[in-house]
């Protein structure tokens, strides 16, 4: 049986913090379940013990969820960290923070559950952090979206579009971000507005000088500074052994 986690939930607002307490001590998966008020105590307590991960408000007076878990980023071992907040304006801090899950206030058990797992996973090394797997929200319903399966993101302002067989799904990610996130991943930039998987690229197409590739059969623009970039990536793909030019 898979050893059962010691998690830390930290609110300062006691209502809330209880409830997740509670919540959280339904769960099999989860032995014992710490407390704290504020990030500064956490913090204390977190130098003294370690736990298998952190659930985290993010509005709180003096040190924040954010600051936190920044701090904890430093740690030898990090804890995985979720948060739990009501505002959705800081998914782009969790993203770059690393965090494996941001769960809206008021918390579903379904929703508090796939956090668990995805908690689980994080610890054993599977694909559960927010690099691999992408929280999406609609019609106040959550699906995770898998990395291997997007082919192209789309900016839309301050969000991406995420394109996928299924559909296309908006982040609260700018497109910036999720290019040094997933640049190991095989993904590149081909436009200011455009990133593709490299593995999903069916198609390299050359019209007067103008590049376009296709990816799940849509017809995308390669800008002229990322032509020479995206073709040579292509060929070292297809042929990993081949030395560079010489």
């Amino acid at each position: 049986m898979t050893e059962r986690l010691t998690v830390l939930v930290v609110d300062d607002e006691r209502p809330a913090l209880e409830e997740l307490r509670w919540l959280l001590e339904r769960d099999e998966r989860i032995e014992t379940v710490l407390s704290c008020d504020s990030a500064t105590e956490a913090l204390r307590l977190l130098q003294e013990r370690g736990v298998d991960a952190v659930f985290l408000d993010i509005r709180m007076p003096g040190l924040s969820g954010v600051d936190l878990a920044r701090v904890l980023s430093r740690f030898k071992v990090p804890p995985p960290v979720v948060f739990v907040t009501a505002y959705d304006d800081h998914a782009v801090d969790a993203f770059e923070l690393g965090a494996v899950d941001y769960v809206l206030k008021p918390v579903r058990d379904d929703r508090l559950a796939e956090a668990v797992r995805r908690v689980v996973g994080a610890r054993a090394g599977g694909p559960a952090s927010v690099d691999d797997d992408i929280a999406v929200e609609l019609g106040g319903v959550t699906r995770f979206v898998q990395r291997s399966s997007v082919g192209y993101v789309e900016a839309q302002g301050d969000y991406a579009r995420l394109h996928t067989p299924s559909g296309s799904h908006l982040v609260r990610v700018p497109l910036t971000t999720l290019e040094e996130a997933w640049k190991d991943a095989g993904f590149v930039r081909i436009h200011r507005s455009l990133l593709v998987a490299l593995q999903h690229v069916e198609e390299v197409r050359m019209d007067a000088g103008r590049c376009t590739v296709v990816v799940g059969g849509t017809q995308l623009g390669v800008s002229r500074r990322h032509t020479r970039e995206l073709r040579d990536l292509l060929v070292r793909r297809a042929r990993p052994g081949t030395p560079g030019r010489g």
